[in-house]
């Protein structure tokens, strides 16, 4: 962005009487309140914790669209993880990283992330008690780093808040309460079970607290472990596209298969039998491979973790001090070690998996079928299941003052900290193949006192082994796997160094109350780094290929925020109050921008309170997103010029745009086995594509606006209504561009911003394709949420309180580029992120002296999807689906999860809770739609359950 000498007169000018302004406040502040008589009671500080003001004293709960969740409504989740109690909550959607991500290689793979309004998980700024927490290299934020043991409450904005809080607040904010005073000692532990008989759950917390008058501590400890889930134990997830098409999916076979290098073209498969493969060095022995048939394929699912295993622990400490009547010292300190495994199927091993040289069985080797020619072959290595263990510790740890005054007749509370986060990650992938010692071992061999060997005795002396490859499963002696196996391990750290000041007090008694103020001032630094496993990033190995990251940026802000209370108590004006903030952040990486937020409340009658914001913000560009190095993978994708099932089957405007750009009339798509595709549902790549940073990118920008009303008839006591209307707009969109898309843009929209990002071969297929990271295009996302609450008169029978909160998706709109055409996508099935038109959650819960109960219904309104093929699960046929381009939309219905849980409260200080989630065991639609990247198991939908949950827990207090 160019800025004229003028403009940054102005705004250094404003930024000069914004920091003096504060400056004073805080330095004149403690000045006057030496002469201050106020009584103890007044200036004693209070613990008190706002989400979405830093005025004290604001009944924001009211004033802007918080949803709070306490420690009740938590524990009858049954649920251990906060990521995952989050997720159920309606405005929630599903995050970029999904606990079924098992096929990704990132680091954040294992995580529990929240996601706000759909905008993702990097879009939704994480707090605990009102402080950043740890994010990742790539900007989220892992919740189970987080003990549920010590939340007290979860607070949730449902609005923008960057004008407050700075970056990453636009989605939302999720501020996580922790208790702050405790007193004896406490040990809580559950288990769980699915109703496979598989993935247990298991977790335990003890917590233990002391308080005084002046002084609390607690300490913390907690401990869970989930065990793995496998794709192959259910039907829904144990072939590549569901129960409906069993044999459809199928991958590279596990028999060696070569391509006849006088013909190209024409591959081969070796035959085996009861006994075995016969000589791999003979072509009798082989049978020509039909990359379109199942017969010499594999079913990647049988050896997939659907969800992958974790363990948790983590250890908490937190403590207060009242140094005097006024001013109190605090710290906190959290340490989280997180471990992953997961497994995927053995590596799809062929020449082109040589990168550049190329891996072929020499013309020299014995077993070559193809003597004296350098043959290419194919062939999975399904002995050496790929195993990934994933190692995230973090630490948090801040300390800090805060603080009461009285100034001008007026109480004042101050708060500085210091806050200190890191996370370092580890990432150990086995399975993966050697590449240097897989062209020795396929090299040229000879006869040393009757056995084969390698010919090379440099590579005899380090261990070479001559690699029958084409022998299958049981071929391969383990002093081969030995030799060509390769174990890698990556590391990444993060570190976040925060110093913040806020100030927050009366300024002067206006007719209607009084006008309050707070301001602050933070410094922030960010650095990071990603240190791959120097084989896998020179490509010396067939893990994707990555380039190291090194790099990190600071930040300097300041806010000031004014609560400003024009009428009060007077006919149809009960209250009317407005509030203004007012954030610069100056980031050295791209500059400075200003945020501001303006909101109303009006309590036209004591019952019936209205409300409105309209807030700017911004998402600064993470340390990934700017300084990440480059990096392999493989996407699945539907191709538009595909002649059969793309969208240049029915669109000639594409076809002609296809053929324009060299593609063949009767191209036809294949996937990583060679096999042509054969549904809309495309398939996965046999190259690999490339991801990366841009140094060049500026912050996205945004603009939320929100109305609604809080309504609390007084005739029924017990009764809350509250509605939102909330639409959010976002430019400038920080995103990698999927390979579908680019495809979708280029050719169906018709953009040709997107046409140079990929090549072409003379037959049609991509041979690259740059899916780097841009600011694309905007985001429009708009709807409403719904809340209904009544607790009922108390009765013989016990206590009733019904809960209802509800959200509608009224718009939800990409466009790739400001003169693209939009693509509304509310109500579609996009990736790994289900855009519901409804989703609602009902609870029942029932209270009566040691005893409660509580029945909760989460519904998932019906989404559109691809159709398998044109006459195939395809109820909308001539409906145009907005994401593929391809014409058929398949509408498929909602879906009502039910869960039930019974407490009792014992005699001796205990608690039992027994709990079944899902209690009819439903399983939803199937969605093809789901991409693997971030879902990992097409066609289950990663919201849904999958399967009936049972729990047992118990508390006992000391």
């Amino acid at each position: 962005m160019v800025v004229s000498s003028g403009q940054k007169r102005h705004v250094a000018a404003r930024r000069a009487v914004l920091a003096v302004a504060l400056l004073g406040c805080l330095a004149s502040g403690p000045l006057l309140a030496q002469d201050s008589t106020a009584p103890a009671e007044m200036l004693a500080p209070v613990n008190v914790t706002v989400t979405g003001s830093r005025i004290r004293g604001i009944d924001v709960e009211t004033a802007q669209p918080v949803f709070t969740m306490d420690r009740a409504a938590i524990r009858a989740t049954g649920l251990t993880s906060l990521g995952d109690i989050v997720a159920r909550m309606p405005s929630a959607g599903t995050p970029e990283v999904t606990p079924q991500d098992t096929l990704s290689s990132s680091n954040d793979a294992g995580g529990r992330y929240v996601n706000l309004r759909n905008l993702g998980a990097v879009r939704t700024l994480v707090l605990v008690n009102g402080r950043r927490w740890t994010t990742s290299l790539g900007g989220l934020t892992d919740l189970s780093t987080i003990p549920v043991s010590i939340v007290e409450r979860i607070e949730v904005l449902k609005d923008g808040a960057s004008s407050l809080y700075g970056s990453d607040a636009i989605g939302g904010v999720v501020n996580i309460i922790t208790t702050d005073r405790f007193e004896g000692a406490s040990a809580d532990v559950l288990y769980g079970v699915n109703g496979k008989g598989d993935g247990a759950q298991k977790n335990g917390t003890f917590t233990w607290g002391r308080s005084t008058e002046r002084s609390s501590v607690i300490l913390g400890a907690s401990y869970e472990d989930g065990d793995t889930l496998d794709d192959a134990k259910r039907s829904l997830t144990s072939t590549a596209y569901g129960p409906r098409h069993p044999l459809d999916g199928y991958n590279m076979g596990p028999y060696g298969g070569v391509v006849d290098p006088n013909a190209p073209g024409t591959a081969y498969v070796v035959n085996r039998g009861a006994g075995g493969v016969g000589n791999t060095a003979d072509l009798a022995n082989y049978h020509l491979y039909d990359p379109n048939s199942i017969a010499d394929k594999y079913n990647t699912q049988r050896d997939m973790s659907f969800r992958a295993g974790s363990k948790l622990r983590n250890l908490f400490a937190t403590g207060r001090y009242n140094l005097t009547d006024d001013i109190t010292l605090r710290g906190m300190a959290n340490y989280g070690v997180r471990d992953t495994r997961s497994q995927a199927s053995g590596y799809p091993l062929q020449s082109a998996t040589g990168r550049a040289d190329g891996l072929y069985i020499d013309p020299a080797n014995a077993y070559n079928p193809f003597p004296g020619e350098s043959t290419s072959f194919f062939r999975r290595t399904v002995e050496l299941p790929r195993m990934d263990w994933a190692k995230s510790k973090v630490f948090h740890a801040d300390v800090g003052a805060e603080g009461t005054f009285e100034w001008i007749n007026h109480a004042w509370n101050w708060d500085v900290t210091y806050a200190y986060s890191e996370d370092r990650a580890s990432r150990t992938t086995s399975g993966n193949i050697n590449l240097v010692n897989a062209r020795k071992a396929l090299g040229p061999t000879t006869t040393i006192n009757g056995q084969l060997a390698c010919a090379n005795a440099e590579d005899r002396a380090d261990g070479c082994v001559p690699w029958n490859i084409l022998a299958g499963p049981g071929g391969t002696p383990d002093a081969v796997w030995n030799y060509v196996a390769s174990t890698t391990t990556a590391h990444e750290t993060t570190r976040t160094n925060d110093v913040m000041a806020n100030l927050t007090g009366g300024l002067v008694d206006l007719p209607a109350g009084t006008l309050k103020v707070a301001g602050g001032l933070e410094h922030r630094s960010e650095d990071g780094r990603y240190v791959p496993d120097a084989a896998d990033s020179a490509g010396l190995t067939t893990q994707l290929a990555s380039d190291p990251t090194r790099g990190g940026y600071d930040v300097n802000e300041a806010y000031l925020e004014f609560d400003i209370p024009l009428l009060n108590d007077l006919p149809f004006a009960r209250e009317l109050a407005v509030n203004a903030s007012s954030r610069y952040s100056h980031y050295s990486a791209f500059g400075g921008r200003t945020n501001n937020k303006y909101s109303f409340r009006w309590k036209p009658l004591d019952d019936l309170l209205l409300r409105g914001t309209y807030a700017q913000g911004f998402r600064a560009p993470t340390v990934a997103d700017l300084y990440a190095g480059s990096s392999e993978s493989f996407e699945s994708f539907l191709d538009p010029c595909d002649s059969a099932f793309g969208a240049s089957a029915t669109d000639a405007a594409v076809r002609s745009r296809c053929a324009a750009a060299g593609v063949p009339a009767n191209y036809r798509q294949v996937d990583q086995s060679g096999a042509q595709i054969s549904s809309n549902t495309g398939g996965q790549n046999p190259s690999a594509f490339r991801t990366g940073a841009n140094p060049r990118l500026k912050p996205e920008s945004s603009i939320t606006r929100t109305a609604g009303l809080v309504y609390s008839p007084m005739y029924l006591d017990g009764m809350d209504i509250t509605l939102d209307y909330y639409k959010v707009d976002i430019h400038d969109v920080i995103t990698p561009i999927l390979a579908g898309d680019i495809l979708n843009f280029c050719y169906v929209r018709n953009d040709p911003t997107y046409c140079g990002r990929f090549t072409r071969a003379a037959d049609g297929r991509i041979t690259s394709l740059d899916e780097s990271l841009v600011n694309l295009g905007s985001l429009r996302t708009e709807g409403y949420d719904l809340g209904l609450h009544y607790r009922f008169p108390q009765t013989r029978f016990g206590e009733f309180a019904l809960l209802s909160d509800s959200t509608y998706l009224k718009d939800y709109t990409q466009r790739s580029s400001a003169s693209a055409e939009p693509r509304q996508l509310a109500g579609y099935m996009n990736g790994v992120q289900g855009l519901y038109r409804v989703r609602s959650n009902l609870s029942l819960d029932w209270s009566w002296r040691r005893f409660g109960a509580t029945w909760t219904v989460r519904y998932y309104s019906g989404l559109k999807d691809s159709c398998w093929s044109s006459t195939e699960e395809c109820n909308e046929p001539d409906t145009l689906n907005v994401i593929s381009g391809v014409t058929g939309v398949s509408r498929k219905g909602g879906v009502a999860f039910n869960d039930a849980q019974f407490r009792w409260m014992t005699p001796w200080d205990g608690s039992i809770r027994v709990g079944i989630n899902n209690v009819f065991a439903r399983k939803g639609p199937l969605y093809y739609n789901v991409s693997s990247a971030g879902g990992g198991s097409p066609p289950y939908n990663p919201a849904f359950d999958i399967d009936r949950y049972f729990y047992i827990g118990y508390q006992q207090r000391f």
